[in-house]
């Protein structure tokens, strides 16, 4: 690592996380290569079990918001996520070599890098509203869909949460009794 540089890892705190292309070169300007960043992203999300908060790919840098893994640190998972990336990559080499991260320590924090990574591409002239940027996590946050990259956010909550209750529903007994829950769906009293 290099001096005066340090990362504050294994905190629980959220981190906002940029890295860019080599020689910051466009080699994200392509929809496929967009594409295939958002899969590896998810590949490896499931594989160092982190949260994404929100993510931008812009077409020379990416912007993380992201929760610590529960396998491994937030550098080895960074670190395989940008060599699975590039290995299936004909550029070479296709990264910039480091990563800047900062620790989101306050729910304001946290709101203003959400804000200014869905606003990232309007800012740079590439779009007119954040909506119309495909490659990022503000069309979950204004809509609820579900895209290839798994948010965390109250969507993604609720989701779990009707999913978690037809689970319990369908894997409880049958001669149990009735309860007000019930009632709602059966129209019963």
């Amino acid at each position: 690592m290099t001096a005066g540089l340090k990362r504050y890892q294994f905190t629980g705190e959220l981190h906002f996380v940029t890295f860019s292309c080599y020689q910051r070169r466009p080699y994200l300007s392509s929809p496929s290569a967009c594409a295939l960043f958002e899969e590896t992203l998810e590949r490896t999300r499931i594989r160092y079990r982190f949260l994404i908060v929100g993510y931008v790919v812009m077409p020379e840098h990416v912007h993380l918001l992201v929760g610590e893994p529960k396998v491994g640190s937030l550098s080895s998972a960074i670190l395989a996520l940008k060599l699975s990336f590039s290995k299936l990559s004909r550029q070479r080499p296709f990264w910039h070599s480091r990563y800047y991260d900062f620790n989101v320590y306050t729910g304001r924090k946290h709101i203003e890098k959400l804000r200014y990574i869905h606003r990232n591409p309007v800012k740079r002239g590439l779009v007119q509203e954040p909506l119309h940027w495909k490659w990022s996590s503000f069309r979950h946050y204004a809509t609820g869909e579900f895209g290839v990259v798994e948010i965390e956010s109250f969507w993604t909550r609720e989701a779990r949460e009707s999913e978690k209750a037809t689970t319990d529903l369908a894997s409880s007994p049958k001669h149990r009794y009735p309860t007000f829950a019930d009632a709602r769906f059966l129209r019963i009293g």
